[in-house]
């Protein structure tokens, strides 16, 4: 199958979901940052996001009917004391909407954006056809008015076919770049997108220029590699697997799947990510970037060298570890990372 229908659809949801987003980041306020019950930080934004994709993955391809493992519900929404948050969600959905020519006669009330969220319940699996959503990965970096992305993927029996990634701040022609670089502010705002066998793409989010396809870096000499990590605490692992690799260079750290867009297009050679042992990823954390990244000629694999398995649910089934980089130079990373957690006594 081509998916061309799929991608197009994929491709103008988020768009849309990242005109509403960059409209939420440019206001926003840290008395709107909501904390969830489970801790983390939520904005209009990831509620805004989420219903606009389902909204837009449900008209672009009926008569299918939608399948969506997505971050948020609607369980906060609904408490006594959210109506005016939740007005201000809806008012950003229907302005996000009608700014489509597509769209623009579309009445949206409170109740359609929160079974839009609610369209994402579901639990993913190695049958049919499901779509997987992070509608803010990031929300950290979005709240700091930094790196975020959009990611939008299809599984396919289990497999991953199509992914779209907005990444709103991200320079169109690198990641890594100064922070007080004036002109690197201004020329900001990609869309990435693969399709399985046909390549990864990338073009500005607003439209004014044709794709261009996009390749892992050439680049073999690893004192001059560049390695990308999480903005968090440092990682000791993270820092022994780049001495024995012979990297000089401190990593640049970026938040949200923005690191498997930077890789895909040759801004950096390898992406690194060890949290907790016993930890297991969310799907939708990784599912667009991963194939963007395999689509450009990289891997994405687990500590053991084994590629991401997407079929189990709503997380991951994988060994330790997320290790994202070129073909080349995947056996001399998989050393250096089974030689450092030999020493640290961790297990793969």
């Amino acid at each position: 199958m081509s998916y061309e229908k799929e991608l197009a659809a994929a491709k103008k949801a988020v768009a849309l979901a990242a005109r509403l987003s960059r409209g939420v980041q440019k206001t926003l306020m840290q008395s709107e940052v909501w904390t969830k019950s489970d801790k983390t930080p939520v904005t209009a934004a990831d509620y805004g996001s989420q219903a606009v994709v389902s909204i837009v993955l449900e008209r672009e391809l009926k008569p299918v009917t939608l399948s969506l493992v997505a971050e948020e519900d609607t369980g906060d929404l609904r408490k006594e004391g959210s109506e005016e948050f939740l007005e201000g969600i809806t008012k950003l959905v229907r302005d996000t909407l009608a700014s489509d020519e597509s769209y623009a006669d579309s009445p949206i009330t409170k109740e359609d954006v929160l079974n839009a969220i609610d369209c994402g319940k579901s639990q993913g699996g190695s049958t049919g056809c499901h779509w997987v959503l992070d509608p803010i990965d990031g929300t950290r970096g979005f709240v700091r008015g930094e790196q975020y992305a959009v990611g939008l993927a299809l599984l396919v029996e289990g497999k991953v076919v199509v992914g779209v990634m907005a990444c709103p701040n991200l320079h169109l022609s690198s990641a890594v770049v100064e922070k007080d670089d004036k002109s690197c502010q201004d020329n900001v705002g990609c869309l990435f997108f693969a399709t399985t066998g046909s390549g990864a793409y990338v073009q500005p989010l607003n439209g004014n220029s044709p794709p261009q396809e996009v390749r892992v870096s050439s680049n073999e000499n690893l004192e001059e590699a560049k390695f990308l990590e999480s903005y968090h605490m440092p990682i000791p692992l993270h820092s022994s697997i780049a001495t024995k690799l012979g990297i000089t260079a401190l990593p640049v750290r970026i938040d949200s799947q923005a690191k498997y867009a930077a890789v895909s297009r040759g801004d950096a050679e390898m992406y690194l990510r060890f949290t907790l042992v016993g930890y297991r990823e969310w799907i939708w954390d990784h599912a667009a970037g991963s194939i963007i990244t395999t689509e450009a000629g990289g891997v994405v694999c687990d500590a053991e060298g084994t590629p991401l398995d997407f079929s189990k649910g709503k997380r991951l089934d994988h060994n330790r570890g997320i290790i994202v980089t070129t073909k080349k130079l995947k056996p001399l990373i998989l050393k250096a990372v089974r030689e450092s957690m030999e020493e640290e006594n961790l297990r793969v």
